[in-house]
């Protein structure tokens, strides 16, 4: 009988572990499809961040209008093609500092503004699927004195 009641435990046991190795592996394979993008998505930052660079540009000269729009109507549809694929921009200007999400560049006192709250976003970060790919560069808000 302890026998019997031996192997009916060994039996379930092994059931269990086999059952956890293929929620395991399909929650692997899941998180393959999610975020097998997240080194090409860091790639390709870069490219977004120099169109952002040259919509500013054009903006600033005179006679460049024509131009900064053409080159913004790119950047759009680069973000928006971005998003289909689960990327969104981290554009914290405002919102409380959070070290997971951020990177703080600068200090500045503001009497105007809450302390650790982002004054400034130097560079925008971006999330794939709700994980981190590039933190956003920040000033963040001192107390002054």
């Amino acid at each position: 009988m302890a026998e019997i009641s031996g192997l009916r435990d060994q039996a379930l046991r092994a059931q269990a572990e086999a059952e956890n190795a293929r929620r395991r592996a399909q929650r692997d394979v899941e998180n393959a499809h999610r975020f097998g993008l997240e080194k090409f998505c860091g790639e390709l930052l870069p490219v977004v961040d120099s169109l952002e660079k040259a919509v500013e540009v054009a903006r600033a000269l005179e006679g460049a209008g024509a131009m900064a729009d053409g080159v913004e109507l790119s950047l759009r549809m680069f973000l928006g093609v971005l998003a289909k694929a689960g990327v969104e921009q981290i554009d914290p200007v405002g919102a409380p500092f959070d070290p997971q999400r951020h990177e703080a560049m600068a200090m500045v006192p503001n009497p105007n503004a809450e302390p650790n709250s982002v004054l400034d976003v130097l560079q925008r970060g971006y999330m794939l699927n709700g994980r981190l790919v590039r933190a956003a560069k920040v000033v963040v808000s001192k107390a002054p004195g």
